[in-house]
C-alpha cells in the first residue's frame, strides 16, 4: 500500500508557499473545483497525495472543503506540476461563469 501522504515538512513547504505566494489560484480552486462561485478568499490548511484541504471565507461564514485530485500524486513535483495545471483549468472555468453571467 502506498503512503497518501507527503513528509510533514514537504507538505508544509508546499502549504505556506501557497498560501503566501499564491491566494488567488486558491480562490479560484474554492470557486471552480468547489462549486463555492461567491468565496471571498481561500487558504490551504492541508495537502495530500490524493487532495487538498482548503478553509474558504464565503458570505455566511468560513467553510472547510476537500478537492481530490484527478490522480494520486506521485511526489512533490507532480504536485507542483498538478496545482499549475488545476490553476489553469480554474483560471478558465471563473472566466467562463463570468462570461456566462453578463451574457
Amino acid at each position: 500500500m502506498t503512503d497518501k501522504a507527503f513528509d510533514p515538512e514537504s507538505e508544509r513547504f508546499m502549504i505556506d508557499y501557497m498560501n503566501q505566494g499564491h491566494p488567488g489560484p486558491l480562490l479560484m480552486y474554492a470557486k471552480a473545483y468547489g462549486n463555492l462561485w461567491d468565496a471571498e478568499a481561500a487558504y490551504m490548511v492541508a495537502l495530500d497525495k490524493e487532495g487538498m484541504e482548503l478553509n474558504v471565507e464565503v458570505p455566511e461564514g468560513e467553510k472547510r472543503i476537500r478537492i481530490a485530485f484527478d490522480h494520486v500524486l506521485e511526489d512533490d513535483s507532480d504536485a507542483q506540476n498538478t496545482l499549475v495545471e488545476m490553476s489553469m483549468q480554474a483560471r478558465d472555468m471563473v472566466t467562463q461563469r463570468r462570461r456566462q453571467q453578463t451574457d
